[in-house]
């Protein structure tokens, strides 16, 4: 596949990227408001660049943790995640390749629960979702299976192609721990073949484990 080189090693916008094919995410968590908690609570670990899939000619760049959600998006869990609490990081290479995550924590252990399967249901109907707003282009999604971390997690793969420009392949990862959600989103340009679903999934692993750690 040929890549074209960006001049700035800064992702696309998403309404640019999702005409393409490719997308941007996310990973999710939301923050309880009991007084008990206020004290004592930490904005849960994200993600850092070297624990991203490995990218063949580039280092990967990351932006500051910053709250809320990404500005356009997360792309396939649009309408789904609250803004409230949440918190997000993008990443980035010299090419195509981009990622993103948002963390929030939710006030119990069942609102989690709900904000997880909620989140994969999305995933895993955003390629119909994606066809119909898109009705040019095709859409497809897998089914990678569960990572065991912490509460539970599991990988999705969506692809997307639009008349006269390159397709889009992007791995979904939703995890658990707690009351806190996680949703992780790798994309490029490109096919299933090109997806690196096994560190993919590594790396949802670490974005689950490392969510509460100090």
């Amino acid at each position: 596949m040929h890549r074209h080189k960006h001049k700035r090693s800064r992702p696309a916008g998403l309404g640019a990227l999702a005409a393409l094919g490719a997308v941007t995410a996310a990973a999710v968590a939301f923050v309880g408001t009991g007084p008990a908690q206020a004290s004592v609570q930490a904005v849960p670990a994200h993600l850092v660049p070297k624990e991203l899939p490995p990218h063949p000619t580039s280092d990967w760049y990351a932006s500051d943790v910053t709250k809320g959600l990404p500005e356009n998006g997360p792309f396939c869990a649009e309408h789904t995640l609250p803004s409230a609490g949440a918190t997000h990081r993008t990443f980035w290479t010299e090419y195509d390749t981009n990622a993103s995550q948002v963390v929030v924590r939710t006030g119990t252990v069942d609102a989690a629960r709900k904000l997880a399967a909620a989140a994969e249901k999305k995933i895993r109907n955003c390629a119909a979702d994606w066809e119909r707003a898109h009705p040019e282009g095709t859409a497809s999604w897998r089914d990678y299976g569960a990572v065991q971390a912490e509460d539970g997690a599991h990988v999705y793969g969506v692809h997307t192609s639009y008349p006269d420009s390159e397709p889009g392949i992007h791995l979904f990862g939703v995890g658990r721990d707690g009351r806190t959600v996680t949703i992780v989103r790798w994309g490029e340009m490109g096919g299933y073949d090109q997806a690196p679903v096994a560190d993919f999934k590594r790396t949802t692993t670490t974005a689950v484990v490392k969510l509460y750690q100090e």
